[in-house]
């Protein structure tokens, strides 16, 4: 059987196990109990939330465990150890209260009759903490569990019979046959239990027709649940779980969503499974209640105790809160001080907005850092990835554009398809890390520009049309084309993305490994005492805690603080847009050619984000003018700083230079053919021999490479495409 596929099988466990379920007496002692705990738990004095909840919503009724702990110490136990034996009698207890509480109604005789005894639908949920998917064995089978994940795909809904209607082919003898919930099936008697007449023919063996237009359903949906990344032990690969759920909870959970589910570790017997296995059956979860854990409380809970709280405000109140973060953002690194705030305010991110007429204006910050080898870009992400409530990291060789969005798989024994989300979906909420961002491919890299700004990603594949949300923040490490930024090219060939990705980058920083000799003592002495001191700190606690406040005061700040502009940081922040505008025009204007970073009103959009990353860090609801001077000044030593790097061929050229590059292009055409391969150092030294200025000649190259009449293949090995 596949998992998105329902049907009805043999099932031996609708009796009670011998021994393992209640008999009459103790059955109506328990339900009575079950009725009272609904009608008479207090919360507070003359406060009775069950009984209102039940008039409120008279579908569904979620039962918290710990209150019925502290009503009867016995009735959790039960529920733990066979609830499939106590939930229905909990489910006809919440059914019979509510008929009790509803007052009488007339008849069509006019008689006042008792309101109808309708069904309730028990939903528990509990404090304790989930189990790993992994520990799941025989021991848990019939089982109440609590397990957290991700849901990666939903099956359609389908109709599940809760009683079945036989009709005997023979004598027209009718049967309810009640059906085990979850995946098990009806029990269907071999033989019709009427007793012929004299000289009537006696019913034959397996005489039963299903009527199916007779029977009772109720909704149910597959769902399939995987275990969170940070769950996964290294090296292994994540489990999966098939859930079921039925009635009320059905077409509430969308791929993507994270969980923690409570339910009945159930088996069923899978028509895939070998046919010599008789006793070999496939595990799944029956679910009785479910929590979506949001973009906020993700990872852990978001209920902060009092003390939390306290420490939180007092530290934002501190003046030199923005500067603790950031001395706490990758404390093994050294320098790098604005990139440690950027990624600090990514962090934090800016307040998402709704729109009257249904725009979405996302509030989370993309980041790239680009540059050298070696200057710790990696480690940043990897920093990210343990810090943020929500992380997923990939790197750019081994992601396609489905692995990054969305993928339609289609399932082996129902040949149905679905959706599985990829880590753009699965990071809802959080960070994407994306390593060696320069090495993906064009198409796949294009796929993930919807996702980067209006924040969804649309599937029209295989007949599923589709949005899926994908709220994340994207922080990218790139290498230049050549490996190194190299300080003779212009901005646009250090830079080898499409200015369509770049503009939807809030930050760009140019990571360059400067060679001082201060600067390189400094940086050494701080990596050998890190190694160092490695060993003696794996014991400490203290970085960690450290590790878990960060992540503790992002959560209460993203859930409790939503910054917006004040007037005057806001004409101020229009002021200074427009300006940055007109600089880059007049540079344009000079050089005759458009910056390598477009500056676009996107750019405005990511200094108003970044002003309230800054007014969330210190929990104030208004971002004012400081906050967005330090967001000009991150986004000019950044973005602007990116956008005016490298050289440029135009600045500087003497009448003499321009026709000395003119001689060696000459020179370098007359010795190399069209098509025709060489080293870049050997043509360099060819041509110094011949009397030329190293210098001249590789300018002559960077113009005829900008030109395209030459392009560098592998290896730096120069090809001719056209004299």
């Amino acid at each position: 059987m596949g998992w998105d596929e329902g049907a009805v099988y043999y099932s031996d466990q609708a009796q009670f196990p011998h021994g393992g379920g209640a008999t009459g007496d103790s059955r109506h002692v328990i339900l009575r109990k079950f009725k009272e705990f609904i009608r008479n738990f207090p919360s507070q004095p003359n406060v009775f939330p069950y009984r209102e909840a039940l008039l409120e919503n008279q579908n569904y009724l979620i039962i918290n465990l710990s209150d019925l702990l502290s009503y009867e110490r016995d009735l959790p136990e039960l529920l733990r150890q066979n609830p499939a034996d106590y939930l229905p009698l909990f489910e006809t207890a919440a059914a019979e209260v509510l008929a009790s509480l509803k007052s009488r109604v007339a008849s069509e005789s006019g008689e006042m009759e008792e309101p109808e005894i309708g069904e309730v639908q028990i939903l528990l949920s509990s404090e304790q903490d989930s189990m790993s998917m992994r520990s799941l064995g025989a021991q848990c089978i019939s089982k109440l569990v609590k397990v957290s994940g991700i849901v990666i795909a939903a099956s359609k809904t389908k109709a599940k019979a809760t009683y079945v209607t036989l009709l005997c082919k023979n004598c027209k003898n009718v049967k309810i046959v009640p059906c085990r919930p979850g995946l098990g099936g009806a029990i269907v008697p071999r033989s019709c239990d009427h007793v012929p007449q004299v000289g009537e023919d006696p019913c034959p063996i397996d005489p039963w027709v299903v009527v199916p237009d007779k029977s009772k359903y109720v909704d149910q949906q597959t769902l399939k649940l995987q275990e969170n990344p940070e769950d996964v032990p290294t090296g292994e690969l994540p489990r999966n779980m098939l859930l079921s759920i039925d009635r009320h909870l059905v077409q509430t959970i969308v791929p993507g969503t994270r969980l923690t589910i409570m339910g009945i570790y159930s088996i069923f017997q899978a028509s895939t499974s070998h046919k010599g296995a008789v006793a070999v059956r496939q595990p799944y979860i029956r679910v009785v209640g479910l929590e979506e854990t949001n973009e906020a409380n993700s990872r852990g809970p978001a209920n902060f105790t009092v003390d939390e709280k306290e420490e939180f405000l007092k530290f934002a109140s501190d003046s030199n809160a923005y500067d603790k973060i950031c001395s706490m953002v990758a404390p093994s690194i050294f320098g790098h001080v604005d990139v440690k705030k950027a990624v600090a305010c990514l962090l934090f991110g800016g307040s998402r907005k709704f729109l009257p007429d249904g725009v979405r204006l996302r509030g989370d910050i993309n980041v790239l850092l680009l540059g050298d080898p070696s200057t710790a870009k990696s480690q940043f992400l990897k920093f990210v990835e343990k810090t943020a409530p929500v992380a997923v990291y990939t790197s750019g060789k081994g992601s396609s554009a489905a692995g990054l969005t969305a993928s339609v798989i289609r399932d082996n024994s129902s040949r149905e398809f679905y959706l599985e989300g990829g880590a753009m979906v699965l990071a809802d909420g959080g960070v994407v890390c994306i390593d060696e961002f320069d090495k993906m491919r064009p198409e796949d890299r294009v796929a993930i520009h919807e996702a980067m700004e209006q924040q969804t990603i649309s599937i029209a594949k295989a007949g599923i049309t589709t949005v899926l949300n994908s709220r994340t923040a994207v922080l990218a490490a790139a290498n230049p084309p050549s490996g190194r930024y190299d300080d003779l090219k212009t901005a646009q060939d250090n830079i080898d993305l499409q200015t369509t990705i770049l503009s939807r980058f809030d930050l760009i920083f140019i990571v360059k490994d400067i060679r001082k000799y201060d600067q390189d003592k400094r940086i050494a002495s701080h990596i050998v005492r890190v190694h160092a001191s490695a060993e003696a700190s794996r014991d400490d606690t203290k970085t960690s805690k450290e590790y878990n406040w960060l992540k503790r005061y992002i959560q209460y700040c993203k859930t409790n603080c939503h910054p917006r502009l004040s007037d005057s940081a806001a004409s101020m922040l229009q002021e200074s847009y427009v300006k940055i505008r007109q600089d880059m025009r007049r540079q344009s204007n000079e050089t005759g050619e458009a910056a390598a970073i477009p500056i676009t009103v996107r750019q405005l959009e990511a200094i108003v984000r970044l002003s309230e990353a800054l007014a969330r860090m210190r929990l104030s609801q208004v971002a004012n003018e400081d906050h967005v001077s330090e967001a000009i000044r991150l986004f000019n030593t950044s973005t602007m700083d990116a956008a005016r790097s490298g050289i440029n061929q135009h600045i500087n050229l003497t009448p003499e230079m321009a026709n000395e590059i003119k001689q060696a292009e000459t020179q370098i055409k007359r010795r190399m053919g069209i098509g025709s391969h060489i080293s870049e150092r050997r043509l360099v030294d060819e041509l110094t021999r011949m009397g030329m200025n190293e210098s001249i000649v590789r300018r002559a190259l960077i113009i005829m490479h900008q030109r395209d009449e030459v392009e560098y293949k592998r290896e730096r090995r120069v090809v001719v495409r056209k004299a």
